[in-house]
């Protein structure tokens, strides 16, 4: 068993897991914990493992019906606890890990034992990976806490954590749906630092079908939710929760080309 061990919750999207485990370099040493929550379209055991070239095990679990992705993630992260790994990084069907990623973060934990929790910068593609935009974000812990009431300043699939810091923040909250990541770092960042590293270590796809997109307008309202019950008197609440009623109400093709003209 390595110490680490990466979660992929699965939900019919085949062609985009395998493309996530083919993107593990072969020098990696981790495990990975499949989750597939109640899909209709099933993925194939041993194409996947024909697929899966690093250095560890690939564990399938099964839930019998869709429940949605942070019940998902709350199994896998349960196993990954009860197996005793020192971390957990994350990855979602269809996105792409760059070089050595998990060396890199795992690495910067164990010289950086205060920080609990590591993202890195990110590149965002299509569908068809055409590149749209880079996502650079705040390094050190403080600027990370300040500006997490703009926006998420982790990017859910490209961390890796502690396993052992869920003893003191729980599990994913399942009560803010499509923004349970967000919640889950807002309860991290009370207890915990945080970093992320200036490398783009993850490529994630953007996809207009996604379940992220179909359901942006429910993920805005967790979100200004979840910054009300964080709210303090300050120039980022004030400003983040401003920010996000405005995009409440703004077309997603509108808030994606505002991005590709300011990140590229």
């Amino acid at each position: 068993m390595n110490k680490v061990v990466l979660l992929i919750p699965y939900y019919n999207n085949s062609d985009g897991l395998i493309k996530s485990l083919i993107s593990i370099d072969p020098d990696e040493e981790l495990d990975v914990i499949i989750v597939d929550d109640g899909s209709k379209n099933k993925f194939d055991e041993q194409i996947l493992q024909h697929n899966f070239k690093a250095k560890g095990t690939l564990y399938f679990e099964y839930l019998k019906q869709n429940q949605g992705i942070e019940f998902a993630l709350n199994h896998g992260l349960k196993i990954s606890a009860g197996k005793k790994y020192k971390y957990t990084a994350r990855l979602d069907c269809g996105d792409v890990c760059v070089g050595k990623r998990f060396a890199i973060q795992t690495e910067f934990l164990e010289q950086n034992p205060e920080i609990k929790i590591v993202g890195s910068n990110v590149l965002a593609v299509d569908s068809n990976d055409v590149y749209l935009y880079a996502i650079d974000l705040p390094l050190d812990d403080q600027s990370i806490k300040n500006k997490m009431y703009i926006n998420s300043m982790l990017i859910h699939p490209a961390i890796v954590f502690c396993t052992s810091i869920i003893e003191v923040t729980g599990f994913y909250p399942i009560n803010h749906k499509s923004a349970e990541d967000y919640a889950f770092f807002f309860a991290i960042s009370k207890k915990f630092k945080m970093a992320n590293i200036g490398q783009y270590l993850t490529q994630i796809e953007i996809n207009e079908n996604g379940i992220s997109i179909q359901r942006r307008r429910q993920q805005v309202k967790s979100r200004i939710q979840i910054i009300k019950e964080n709210f303090y008197f300050g120039y980022y609440p004030i400003y983040g929760l401003l920010r996000n009623y405005v995009l409440l109400f703004m077309p997603y093709s509108l808030i994606l080309s505002i991005k590709k003209r300011i990140k590229k």
